[in-house]
């Protein structure tokens, strides 16, 4: 990946002109079977263009409780967009039909517009849990039905295809726009690509400049993207068998609340209420013994395999957080 980094070909992507970026972009339009895409510099980024794109201020988005849109971007949606989210309590981050169908707005005046559904796959907080096919073909129904645009936050979204055998393309057809991450699970430095409709990437473009997302020489780190696409998709499948090798050995430590079997890619959510430690204390004990989590939800860390860690190192990381709640 350095090595492709150094000897890409590189112009300047603020006019268009880099060559390493235009053929990252018309490599992820052909996965994602879209006729356009956009690199931008974050996930965080690529959401908030394709929400802005689609909405005007006073607008309302409809997104399930746990949403990386709602909770891990800083309040971006009301202060970059203006609009408001309508948030719906969805089984294991997923919501279903029915509920997307009774969130959305009646069309007076006095109320705000439902103009947007935004999906998550896989689902970050609720431990990387895949969206099911057949329900995201019933939210979109609801959606096309009622003129409401659709947006995947596809982040993780190659996790999700590798577990299912579903394409990319399968799951992006159902929304007007996505945004899949570079970095993660694939090992790329820096970088996500949105994709959509010509219209909606020339929107989008200019909307990465306001954002602050207009890059130069980007092909050095288009480059990795590219590398990470053609070299590092099928091994996220050893990523998700890591996942569940390590719940299943922490599902035996007492206290912990761990279900190995809800476990379907490449994050573990590891419950806390039962050991008398709050996150914040077992996140520091585990630090200083060389273990890096992070918060998860209330009462809980959360655990992510990755193409860094190996099998020894979740070994090794399991007998240390074993000796904690020892």
């Amino acid at each position: 990946m350095r090595e492709a980094m150094a000897n890409a070909p590189v112009g300047d992507d603020v006019f268009g002109e880099d060559p390493t970026v235009n053929l990252l972009q018309a490599k992820v339009a052909e996965m994602l079977g879209k006729p356009a895409a956009l690199y931008v510099p974050s996930g965080s980024m690529g959401n908030q263009i394709c929400i802005k794109v689609h909405t005007k201020p006073g607008d309302e988005i409809i997104a399930e409780r746990g949403a990386h849109i709602f909770n891990y971007e800083t309040g971006a949606i009301a202060f970059l967009s203006g609009a408001q989210t309508n948030l719906i309590d969805g089984e294991s981050g997923v919501m279903t039909a029915e509920q997307v169908k009774r969130a959305i707005r009646p069309r007076v005046y006095y109320m705000s517009r439902t103009s947007l559904i935004c999906l998550e796959n896989t689902h970050n907080r609720a431990g990387g849990t895949i969206y099911p096919l057949e329900t995201i073909k019933s939210i979109t129904n609801v959606a096309r039905e009622e003129g409401i645009r659709m947006h995947l936050d596809g982040a993780r979204l190659w996790n999700a295809c590798v577990e299912t055998g579903v394409s990319p393309r399968e799951y992006a057809s159902h929304f007007d726009s996505v945004s899949v991450c570079m970095s993660k699970g694939l090992g790329a430095p820096v970088g996500s690509v949105i994709a959509g409709t010509p219209e909606f990437i020339a929107d989008a473009r200019r909307y990465r400049k306001i954002f602050g997302g207009g890059m130069r020489q980007a092909g050095v780190i288009a480059a990795a993207c590219l590398y990470a696409i053609e070299n590092n998709i099928a091994r996220l499948k050893e990523d998700h068998r890591k996942a569940k090798h390590i719940a299943t050995d922490l599902s035996r430590m007492k206290g912990l609340a761990i279900h190995p079997q809800g476990v379907q890619t490449n994050i573990l959510i590891i419950g806390l209420e039962k050991t008398g430690k709050t996150p914040e204390q077992v996140l520091l004990m585990l630090k200083e013994r060389g273990v890096l989590l992070t918060p998860g939800n209330y009462m809980s860390v959360r655990a992510v395999t990755h193409m860094d860690v190996s099998m020894d190192d979740l070994k090794r990381a399991a007998s240390i957080i074993g000796e904690v709640f020892r």
